[in-house]
């Protein structure tokens, strides 16, 4: 009779491991095709990009190059207005030049592929949430209904932040830099579209802040009293990677990097208050049951 009943037993676990098992392939399979999904959008996005490439590159790309960019328009009306000298730039010191044989050829391509990745982030992030969101109970799942669109809108926040603010101003310190007159500024296109990418990118990831803040509230990481307490520290920090996406040592660039992060900072502490106030009243109701 016990051997009958050891052998139900295995039997039963055999059973639930492979169903364990089962579920984990599913998991994998599942997340394959997303995968496989958020590829094949980014690579639509690149051949859109690299059809359309020449009005990307001469009307996008090139323009914080250019004296008639936006940001410098406005940077020369407010001087005007304030009196500010100095403030206005009418001219970018050096030319841009192509020193590879290849080189305008690879260049189209990587640009393409890179406006395809940034195209193609909001629906990247549409396949994490359809991905997690089966895993998530009916509360959770409200909760961070908004996941995707806050999630995008942040990013291009920070993109259409690192475009139009950081990169002409950093664009017009470095070419305008000089040591010795004897010194004639070209820069490599790979090396102005480096600086381009690099400033734009960092600042879409780094205004994801306030969602990254409310992922470590909700499992417990972080609390709005801690990061309260934490404010100084956290600040000192911010300034350092504000200098850091800001390649231009001047005051006026590496504050205008700096606000933003700071304010950001700020919401993600009400949204880590807020997280933590619905942990307590859950705590509350479960014990008070």
């Amino acid at each position: 009779m016990s051997d009958e009943k050891n052998i139900i037993k295995a039997i039963k676990e055999k059973g639930n491991n492979l169903e364990a098992e089962m579920s984990f392939f599913d998991h994998l399979e599942a997340l394959r095709w997303h995968l496989i999904r958020s590829v094949i959008a980014v690579a639509v996005f690149s051949i859109l990009a690299f059809c359309n490439f020449h009005f990307l590159f001469n009307t996008i790309i090139m323009a914080p190059f250019r004296p008639t960019f936006w940001s410098f328009r406005m940077m020369c009306y407010l001087g005007t207005m304030f009196h500010l000298s100095g403030f206005c730039i009418d001219h970018i010191n050096g030319t841009i030049i192509n020193t590879e044989m290849a080189g305008q050829f690879l260049l189209q391509i990587n640009t393409s592929l890179l406006i395809g990745v940034i195209l193609g982030i909001p629906y990247i992030l549409w396949e994490i949430w359809r991905f997690i969101k089966p895993a998530l109970l009916e509360k959770e799942r409200k909760a961070a209904s908004g996941f995707v669109v806050y999630s995008s809108l942040l990013f291009i926040t920070g993109i259409l932040f690192g475009y139009y603010i950081l990169v002409p101003e950093s664009v017009a310190f470095l070419a305008g830099y000089t040591v010795s007159d004897v010194i004639h500024n070209q820069f490599n296109i790979s090396s102005y579209l480096s600086i381009v990418s690099t400033i734009t990118l960092l600042t879409g990831i780094l205004f994801e802040l306030p969602i990254v803040i409310y992922i470590l509230a909700s499992i417990g990481i972080l609390t709005g009293t801690f990061m309260r307490k934490t404010r100084r520290y956290a600040i000192v920090i911010i300034m350092i990677v504000g200098a850091i996406v800001s390649p231009s040592p001047d005051v006026l660039t590496t504050t205008l990097a700096t606000v933003p992060l700071l304010v950001l900072y700020e919401v993600g502490i009400l949204v880590a208050s807020v997280v933590e106030k619905r942990r307590l009243k859950k705590h509350e109701e479960l014990m008070a049951s």
